[in-house]
């Protein structure tokens, strides 16, 4: 036999079983611990671990269905105890020519009543569960729209980003550009100040000219 060293998350499917067993094995008048074995084996896991599971987690989320098995047993344990204390009661009805005894009105609803209200527990808790799963769907879409509009205004910024270092450069290559012209007019003036040497004279676009005396 293998070694039970499972250890992955419990799944909803896992602590729906594990409820399921444990309430089981209370209406029945079993232990919680069978219980646990009976999840343990299913599961592949440790009574332990399927104990531990069931005491931090999942019990507080039945808590009404168990107050409900624990009237089921206890109701259980009275018809048993009914029939054991009444054995001349199941002589009689085996006798021929006579109708068998139909059982009381009163066992019958409790049981019928019971019944119905652990399916009222069920259903309650299973609508509680689709509600949190709709709110977190719910959640799940929002987040989605809001991760889809930062990655657009993320790509535009980028855009943004590329034009303003196009402009950028362009601004520095007309600083480089005024600067060499003002370079150049400065040699004018110094050349002009020579009257032994030729003149120039700048035109419209940055170049120099000679300018005959």
């Amino acid at each position: 036999m293998m070694a039970k060293v499972r250890q992955d998350a419990w799944s909803k499917e896992d602590d729906l079983l594990l409820a399921d067993t444990v309430l089981r094995h209370v209406r029945e008048g079993s232990t919680q611990l069978q219980a646990f074995e009976e999840v343990g084996d299913k599961l592949n896991r440790t009574s332990a671990a399927c104990g531990f599971r069931w005491n931090a987690i999942v019990r507080d989320q039945y808590k009404q269905a168990m107050e409900i098995a624990k009237k089921q047993r206890k109701e259980r344990k009275r018809m048993l105890s009914r029939k054991k204390s009444s054995p001349r009661v199941e002589k009689r009805a085996e006798t021929p020519g006579r109708a068998k005894p139909e059982p009381a009105a009163a066992d019958t609803a409790d049981a019928e009543s019971l019944t119905l209200n652990d399916v009222i527990a069920y259903l309650t808790q299973l609508n509680e569960e689709q509600t949190h799963s709709h709110t977190m769907a719910t959640t799940k879409q929002r987040l989605e729209r809001e991760k889809d509009q930062l990655v657009r205004e993320n790509e535009d910024l980028k855009k943004q980003l590329a034009k303003t270092k196009r402009e950028y450069e362009t601004v520095k290559e007309d600083y480089q550009s005024l600067i060499q012209i003002m370079d150049r007019a400065r040699k004018m003036v110094v050349f002009g100040d020579d009257e032994s040497k030729p003149a120039f004279k700048m035109d419209k676009n940055g170049n120099l000219e000679r300018v005959a005396k």
